[in-house]
């Protein structure tokens, strides 16, 4: 039985260097995390047993699956989108596409498994067909760095985010725009720094459709120095309307991803100049529990359980926490 407020921390796999991201193969087999020395680690569940996938000439910014969980996509910041065996026992690259100009921030595959979706610095969407690599077309609308994808889980739209609070809804068919979100909110600009900061984190879709989330941060008084708090805005799909800023205040982080629990309720993992946290919100502003981690988290994943939870930490670890009653001791 799923509980967040009974959440703690089941299994710490150790690495050489900080990590950037995680995700868990849909078949929940594995996690896998990406390091900031190029590589990805993954980690079989079962056994603990460790492989490094290293082909990347710079990090990592994001990983995807085909559906059937037999093909991950990596992408990055080398301006290259890879194609890996996921079960393989030496994996190497299937694929190499030069897909962008500059980093590669984020992927998407289709429901269905026909598409994969990129985008990055450039400012450009790409879909590639995912069997071989082929170019489908490419979407042009932004006119600043990409930093999420997600597909509607009807596959008819594809939704992407960016550096100033843009979010955008694309016709898969056709390749056209069809509407924008606002979640402007999530960006600043400091004069006095010179910085746009900020952006789109990552993208969520409620498990009844109703519901769109779009992470970041706010209140960026001194971005550079880290002065700046974690935020996700909720709208309705329907009509596009802001519902609830989900918020923490105080909590000096960033909200690097938000995603929707097959429950309804919503999942934060921020991190920043106040550590790590891991937030439950329910359809209130406030959070209904907060989870603190033991240090900085980048990112999460939510394992096809519904149960269990990855995080990647600055401090060379990808964590998997249970949201379930810690089991008892054995008796000595």
């Amino acid at each position: 039985m799923t509980d967040p407020k009974a959440t703690y921390v089941a299994v710490d796999y150790k690495y050489e260097a900080p990590f950037i991201t995680c995700r868990f193969d849909p078949k929940g087999r594995y996690v896998f995390g990406a390091a900031e020395n190029r590589a990805v680690v993954r980690w079989e569940l079962a056994t603990g047993n460790q492989a490094v996938l290293l082909a990347h000439d710079s990090w990592v910014g994001d990983l995807a699956f085909s559906p059937d969980g037999g093909t991950m996509v990596t992408a990055g910041y080398d301006d290259t989108v890879m194609w890996w065996p996921v079960a393989a026992e030496k994996p190497e690259p299937i694929r190499k596409v030069k897909a962008h100009e500059g980093w590669i921030r984020a992927l998407a595959v289709s429901p269905d498994g026909s598409l994969l979706a990129s985008a990055g610095n450039d400012g450009t969407i790409k879909l590639w067909w995912m069997a071989d690599g082929g170019d489908v077309r490419t979407l042009e609308g932004h006119d600043n760095h990409i930093y999420s994808l997600m597909f509607h889980p009807s596959g008819e739209y594809l939704l992407s985010g960016d550096l100033r609070g843009n979010v955008c809804q694309w016709s898969v068919a056709t390749g056209e725009k069809v509407r924008t979100f606002d979640a402007k909110a999530l960006w600043s600009y400091n004069a006095g720094q010179a910085v746009d900061f900020g952006g789109v984190r990552s993208l969520s879709i409620s498990p009844d459709g109703k519901h769109l989330t779009a992470a970041g941060l706010y209140k960026a008084e001194n971005p550079l120095g880290a002065v700046h708090e974690p935020l996700v805005l909720r709208f309705e799909w329907e009509t596009g309307k802001l519902l609830v800023s989900h918020t923490l205040a105080g909590q000096k982080s960033v909200a690097w991803r938000a995603a929707f629990h097959p429950e309804g309720f919503l999942i934060c993992g921020s991190g920043g100049g106040a550590g790590g946290h891991l937030m439950f919100f329910g359809p209130e502003d406030k959070p209904f529990h907060t989870f603190k981690m033991p240090d900085t988290v980048r990112e999460f994943d939510l394992h096809p359980d519904g149960i269990q939870i990855a995080t990647a930490h600055y401090g060379k670890t990808v964590r998997l926490s249970r949201m379930a009653p810690k089991p008892a001791a054995p008796a000595k």
